[in-house]
């Protein structure tokens, strides 16, 4: 009799779990009908996990996603709706930022400590955003404790619709490089010297498309290291997006005997030009035009070199690859390309960056020329000068600062403790310039007026290259120079056709000035993107607050936010992933019926 009901009650819950899925398939295909008439969804399902690697030779632990490293490419178009759920398998806790990317009015969705609590490990989170109006060449990768010295990054491509002209041709192919310095240390292994007062000191290496260089000389690189390949047809022009997703070191990026065009920064299109080769810093991102007019006696050597180093002693630390042409008649063979000579032209860096202007005739993800918005007219509202010096003793411990702040996030995130009035979480008395007080360790913002249009003036006062990023927006690069701002650098600021890009250089002892008009309501990261300055505290906010309160321009909190700090009793216990997939496992057909679903949604939503 216990059996018979046991039976009975199996076959009641399995039948109620195949009417709960059946249901919910009948949700789905009421909601295709929904979603095909707006802009179509792309859905991503992502397990970052560690593998075992050896990209320069030594075995060491890797960031992986799906056993891929680097990551894949999220190809999208704008206006997609994105959303992208996460299984964290690593030891410790998880953000990934999408560098870049402006989330309208949904800094919910940026992945970094203000605006998020870290996904535990052995939990999965669901980011969900859209890409509005955006084109271009991105990145995401883990925000936390240099993460992203182990991996875990990956491109974003953001395509035009159809409906917007592309000022080029179509190439005949598209390829994705990752360039960066590379330490043979665990990432938390580098954390730890950081803490420790500690330099992290030359990298042992630049990867490409997380490989090891090609083994152009017999000395400098051993044998059996696993290179990038990169395979093309003669004649053909190819788009080739490169991304320096590095720690600390700007790289020149350069193909031999073939002409880069450049065509693309950071979701701009640029006046096109030509460059034999063009220095790429730490979190940007280019795209080339590259053709094939070569006549392939050999295969030939792409490179990525340290810049505004000691070459003599950073030999060993250059990433090559290899261009192979289907007819090629033999292995690269002989020296490297040369990197720019220019020790004793110490502005060809920065005149080359300032180059890079705006194409102001061409669309971008609009019909409308991206020089229609007249940002050289525009009144200031605020100004805020930036300066950062070399690592130094604040309260015992070696930290970064700008202007005297080095930045400490609170347990709890700032954009939560604003929804739910939580006082004395962090300040806002962010200097707007340099101060001779003492260094503090704080959580201290920038308190931004929405539809403002501020100036921001970063001061590199200390002797390595750094570059810096602002979550949510896109800056007009206006101006650069050597030794210190004063009122009168504003005499050379370009206000036609500055590029607009989300991450900028400052070369040491110089200045980089940037307009960005403040038109998204939300708390948005500042940040050094040399993963040393940043951890060790060079980064602040910009709170963006409507004053009509929020969330009536910002979307609302989304429904499976996580809780921490002061609001962790918020907090749902979350089912482990391996108990949610036995869970699945135990019912008969519920597995097949959820795959079932799936597909019908894949069907749905690929537009």
């Amino acid at each position: 009799m216990v059996m018979v009901m046991a039976m009975a009650a199996a076959a009641a819950a399995a039948a109620a779990a195949a009417a709960a899925a059946a249901a919910t398939m009948f949700a789905a295909a009421m909601m295709c009908t929904v979603v095909i008439a707006g802009d179509p969804f792309a859905y991503f399902d992502w397990d970052v996990s560690y593998a075992t690697a050896a990209p320069l030779g030594v075995p060491q632990q890797v960031i992986t996603i799906n056993k891929q490293f680097p990551g894949p490419v999220m190809n999208i178009t704008t206006n997609w709706n994105v959303v992208v759920n996460v299984l964290n398998n690593l030891d410790e806790p998880l953000l990934l930022t999408w560098d870049g990317i402006q989330q309208r009015k949904s800094c919910w969705q940026d992945g970094v400590l203000g605006t998020n609590c870290a996904i535990p490990s052995g939990w999965n989170w669901t980011y969900q955003f859209q890409v509005k109006d955006q084109i271009g060449s991105f990145f995401y990768f883990p925000s936390l404790g240099l993460q992203r010295a182990a991996g875990g990054f990956g491109g974003i491509t953001v395509n035009n619709r159809d409906v917007i002209p592309v000022p080029f041709g179509k190439p005949d192919g598209d390829f994705t490089l990752f360039i960066g310095d590379w330490y043979s240390k665990n990432h938390s292994e580098l954390r730890k010297m950081l803490d420790q007062g500690e330099d992290l000191g030359m990298p042992n290496g630049v990867l490409i498309n997380g490989k090891g260089p090609y083994r152009y000389n017999t000395t400098l690189v051993p044998d059996g290291i696993e290179y990038e390949t990169i395979n093309v047809e003669p004649g053909k022009t190819y788009r080739i997006r490169v991304h320096n997703v590095g720690v600390s070191t700007s790289l020149n990026f350069r193909i031999q005997d073939h002409n880069l065009l450049l065509v693309e920064a950071e979701g701009t299109y640029t006046v096109q030009q030509n460059y034999t080769n063009l220095d790429i810093h730490v979190g940007q991102s280019c795209s080339f035009l590259v053709t094939m007019d070569q006549n392939a006696s050999s295969d030939y050597y792409v490179v990525a070199s340290a810049r505004f180093v000691n070459e003599s002693l950073w030999n060993r630390v250059t990433g090559v690859a290899v261009l192979h042409y289907s007819n090629s008649k033999g292995e690269a063979s002989g020296p490297l390309p040369d990197p720019p000579n220019d020790f004793y032209y110490k502005s060809y860096s920065m005149n080359q960056a300032k180059s890079i202007r705006m194409n102001v005739s061409a669309g971008a993800a609009r019909p409308n020329p991206q020089g229609s918005f007249k940002y050289g007219s525009i009144n200031v509202t605020q100004m805020y000068q930036l300066r950062n010096e070399p690592p130094r003793l604040v309260s015992g411990k070696r930290r970064a600062t700008l202007n005297g702040i080095s930045y400490s996030p609170p347990d709890t995130p700032l954009r939560l403790a604003d929804l739910y009035n939580k006082k004395g979480v962090y300040t806002f008395d962010f200097p707007n310039k340099p101060t001779n007080s003492p260094p503090s360790i704080c959580a201290s913002v920038i308190n931004a007026s929405y539809k403002g249009f501020i100036e921001i003036v970063f001061q590199n006062n200390d002797t390595v290259m750094q570059s810096y990023h602002l979550d949510g927006y896109s800056s007009f690069v206006v101006g650069m120079d050597y030794e210190e701002w004063t009122e009168n650098s504003r005499n050379s600021y370009n206000k036609y056709d500055a590029v607009s890009r989300s991450t900028v250089q400052v070369f040491p002892g110089a200045w980089t000035a940037v307009l960005v008009s403040l038109d998204n309501v939300g708390i948005w990261n500042l940040r050094a993107e040399n993963l040393d300055s940043w951890y060790l505290g060079q980064e602040t906010y910009l709170r963006v607050a409507d004053p009509a309160g929020y969330n009536k321009t910002e979307l609302p909190i989304p429904d499976n936010a996580l809780f921490c700090g002061l609001l962790k009793d918020k907090q749902k216990a979350q089912v482990p992933h391996g108990d949610q997939q036995k869970s699945s496992a135990t019912v008969p057909g519920k597995g097949k019926l959820l795959l079932l679903i799936l597909l019908l949604l894949t069907l749905c939503f690929v537009p």
